[in-house]
């Protein structure tokens, strides 16, 4: 294995770009209808005085990440803004070490910092991917290696520092046998609000930019045969929309799978049972019910680890998202009875690559796939942020990945044209140009992106426009 070089954090920069949707968005009971898109730009340096700049980009989602109504989405993405600033204040403050050093070195600081600045887990964890994976992108870059490659050769030199549970299991071993494919199915995300047919939409709601617009449409241009369903936490209403979900999919896909997502929206174990049992009831659902792989995150943060979900758990695997906010979450929720997690750039690139070993290591002591992880999309756009998250998907062998960005926003919008057209030239495997927009290429309900894989850096070999930024 090469030795894996040592760096510090010379100069950091976050800019940010407005993103606006097609339509809105709801997490919960939240609709979001815009927000900006987070780039952070950085300098490492070796100890031979060599230098390298890397990137990464993240959507600011209010609503997500602290989910308090008190606040208003400006706030959440000041909050993520803090994040960002404290993750730079605590990693140019460290001496050159691996890029994982680096954050295992500041991981503990970061969180305490910015949990004495009432952040969320989940919002300091924001921050910290962003850098890390922008630290990542610079060291690619400096020694000419793809993400994939560097990974599968350690050269960010990830241990067990973080998780001392994976003392014994051979981690090099493990990145050495990763082995990411170009090519992945799409999981479209159906929300809320999401119309499902055209008699679904009211006067005025079609728009004309050329896109599909209900799930008919969506299925019909893109082909997917993997769903993810928002569910609200109110079981009478979440079984009748199931219905009427049930009856497009039943209709228009021979063989589908799906995934729940309750968004944190039911209040405790028993609400989710009461709506699998309604599920399980509902001949018209037989269907969907057989087709579902689990269901993400369907208790609120503040109860989903606080108790036993053994019960419910054995009739439909339970997975954790929002409540993923730290290294330390997957090992508590699987001694309560959960057998997934998401992967998300936005919750750490390294966070998800421990928690896939775990995953490794515990199958491998059970002799059975009981434990697993998704790859789950936070609205993330198309470009770079998208680019490096399939990176990440790849690596973790997700096979399908939930994709929403290019659903809710048309193409690279806000982007200056010869920043798309350049992502059109360098990735014209991942993108298409429909109406002078570069857009995600989604066909037979797959992506393919073996120019991602390819470049050296984190996934994409397109520099962002700067200027065109607001930093």
């Amino acid at each position: 294995m090469t030795e894996a070089p040592r760096v510090r954090l010379a100069e950091a920069e976050v800019f940010e770009r407005p993103v606006e949707f097609r339509f809105p968005f709801r997490f919960g009971s939240a609709r979001v209808a815009t927000a900006p898109q987070a780039f952070v730009r950085v300098r490492v340096e070796d100890a031979r005085g060599r230098s390298a700049i890397g990137w990464s980009a993240e959507m600011m989602m209010p609503k997500w990440f602290d989910k308090n109504p008190g606040l208003s989405p400006e706030d959440n993405v000041e909050q993520l803004r803090a994040s960002l600033r404290l993750a730079i204040e605590g990693l140019t403050s460290l001496q050159a070490q691996t890029p994982f050093g680096l954050h295992a070195a500041a991981e503990g600081d970061h969180h305490r910092a910015a949990a004495g600045h009432g952040l969320p887990a989940l919002v300091a964890s924001y921050g910290l991917a962003l850098l890390d994976r922008a630290i990542l992108d610079a060291l690619c870059r400096m020694t000419g290696a793809s993400a994939a490659g560097a990974v599968r050769a350690n050269l960010p030199g990830i241990t067990g520092a973080t998780a001392p549970d994976l003392e014994g299991f051979d981690l090099a071993r493990f990145l050495s046998r990763l082995e990411p494919g170009p090519r992945l199915a799409v999981r479209h995300t159906i929300g809320l609000a999401d119309a499902l047919t055209a008699a679904d939409l009211a006067p005025g709601q079609r728009l004309e930019d050329g896109l599909p617009q209900t799930l008919e449409e969506v299925i019909a241009a893109y082909g997917h045969r993997y769903f993810k369903i928002k569910v609200s936490g109110r079981p009478a209403e979440d079984t009748r929309r199931l219905l009427a979900i049930a009856a497009v999919l039943d209709q228009r896909v021979d063989a589908y799978r799906v995934t729940l997502d309750g968004n944190e929206q039911f209040e405790n174990a028993d609400a989710v049972a009461d709506l699998l049992d309604r599920i399980a009831e509902e001949p018209r659902l037989e269907k969907l019910r057989a087709s579902a792989l689990f269901f993400e995150q369907p208790i609120v943060r503040a109860e989903a680890l606080s108790r036993p979900v053994t019960e419910v758990a054995g009739r439909m695997p339970l997975e954790i998202d929002e409540s993923d906010g730290d290294i330390g979450a997957f090992l508590r929720a699987r001694a309560l009875g959960y057998a997934g997690i998401s992967s998300k750039s936005c919750k750490g690139f390294y966070r998800a690559l421990v928690n896939r070993a775990r995953v490794e290591m515990w199958n491998a002591e059970a002799g059975a796939a009981r434990s697993f992880m998704s790859a789950e999309d936070l609205t993330t756009q198309s470009g770079l942020a998208l680019q490096q998250d399939l990176v990440l998907a790849a690596l973790v062998g997700a096979g399908h990945v939930e994709r929403n960005g290019h659903h809710y926003v048309d193409g690279m919008a806000g982007a200056p044209a010869a920043e798309q057209a350049a992502y059109l030239a360098h990735h014209g495997d991942l993108y298409e140009s429909g109406s002078g927009r570069a857009r995600l290429a989604i066909r037979g309900g797959e992506i393919t992106f073996s120019t991602v894989l390819r470049s050296v850096g984190l996934g994409s070999s397109v520099e962002p426009d700067w200027v065109a930024m607001v930093s």
